[in-house]
């Protein structure tokens, strides 16, 4: 492309979300949110500036060896996701940006005291979701401190990707970035899988099926590719991680069922205040007794456990509540992707409640 095209794309780019922000501001009201949509379209905007086609990154010779290997397997990966996967064959993960910061957005995620149930909040494009994203940490923490003083519990989390749903494609897609690019291949091939998947079901009112869904597609594609395409190697280390993850999940799981359970008791709230500080301690015991005796003292979990209040288990619920009755889901329509997909979407087109019940009746 030449300079000349490339500012072009940019320039138009840069008015088209600027409409899109100012047309999004003006349906929900605000100076607040005009101010939100500005970052967010800004931090967009510069991702997107910064993106090259991987075949560019490939063809220079400034691009160190180790990049240049990261970037080809990234693309053998988005082969298979098209190929074996059915995602869509589109420009998503097919340009590269390097941003030199730890995440792509950082995430802002927050519960009552007495309650795992997130806060929403609700925007014209995408519907309610259960978090609010920045591309600078501090506005996120900054948000977080406000709604502290409101008395939220809240939790701050980057994010190495997130998805714009397809909706971006003309403007390059959502690229690979380097805050995630040398991850191992089953990691790397889990997030691709779950971004992507994003763009092929996604509803307006429901993160927990929204991210529970792409985190099963993440999880069986990542499974089929390593099986498929890994090495024996890059299997048994991945499989390490993966029962670590499943130790996490399960580990959990156990205390957010304990903590709803003590939450919609009829105990008084004072009550709850005291068997609830009871619980966090116990869950951070059986952690450490965990990671002991199971991990060999890995200590990858450490920050999660020390800061874990009831809005990060409530974010973790959201990519793991819903993803069994997804596999079974898979399993019943003969582990064919597109199958599958198109199961999901007419679980999508249902009422929440009935989504949710069709969901858990999947044997």
């Amino acid at each position: 492309m030449s300079r000349l095209a490339r500012g072009w794309r940019r320039t138009a780019g840069r008015r088209a979300l600027g409409a899109l922000a100012l047309a999004a501001a003006a349906l929900t009201g605000g100076c607040s949110t005009l101010g939100y949509y500005a970052q967010a379209v800004a931090g967009h905007l510069d991702i997107v500036q910064r993106a090259r086609p991987v075949a560019e990154w490939l063809h220079d010779a400034a691009t160190p060896a180790a990049l240049r290997a990261r970037l080809e397997a990234s693309q053998r990966l988005r082969d298979f996701a098209v190929a074996e996967l059915a995602l869509p064959d589109n420009r998503s993960y097919r340009s590269y940006a390097a941003l030199g910061r730890d995440a792509a957005v950082y995430n802002v995620v927050a519960a009552p005291e007495l309650s795992l149930e997130l806060r929403t909040w609700c925007f014209p494009l995408v519907g309610c979701v259960g978090y609010r994203g920045y591309f600078a940490r501090a506005r996120a923490e900054a948000l977080a401190a406000q709604l502290r003083a409101q008395g939220w519990e809240t939790s701050v989390y980057g994010v190495p990707a997130y998805s714009t749903l397809g909706k971006f494609d003309w403007l390059g897609g959502d690229p690979l970035l380097d805050t995630f690019i040398d991850w191992p291949d089953g990691d790397l091939a889990r997030l691709v899988f779950h971004e992507l998947a994003h763009q092929v079901v996604y509803v307006d009112d429901d993160t927990t099926f929204n991210e529970s869904f792409a985190d099963a597609v993440g999880r069986l594609g990542a499974a089929r590719w390593l099986a498929r395409h890994g090495s024996a190697q890059a299997r048994a280390a991945d499989a390490e991680r993966e029962a670590r993850r499943r130790d996490f999940r399960a580990l959990t799981l156990r205390w957010r069922e304990a903590l709803g359970a003590l939450y919609a008791s009829a105990l008084a709230d004072d009550d709850k205040r005291l068997r609830k500080a009871a619980l966090y301690a116990s869950m951070r015991a059986e952690y450490a007794r965990l990671k002991a005796e199971r991990w060999g003292g890995f200590a990858g979990y450490d920050g999660w456990f020390a800061r874990a209040d009831n809005a990060a288990l409530g974010v973790q619920a959201a990519y793991d509540e819903l993803v069994p009755p997804f596999e079974r889901l898979f399993e019943r329509e003969g582990r064919d992707f597109a199958h599958w997909y198109a199961a999901v979407r007419v679980l999508a087109a249902l009422p929440r409640a009935e989504r949710r019940a069709k969901l858990a009746a999947i044997e």
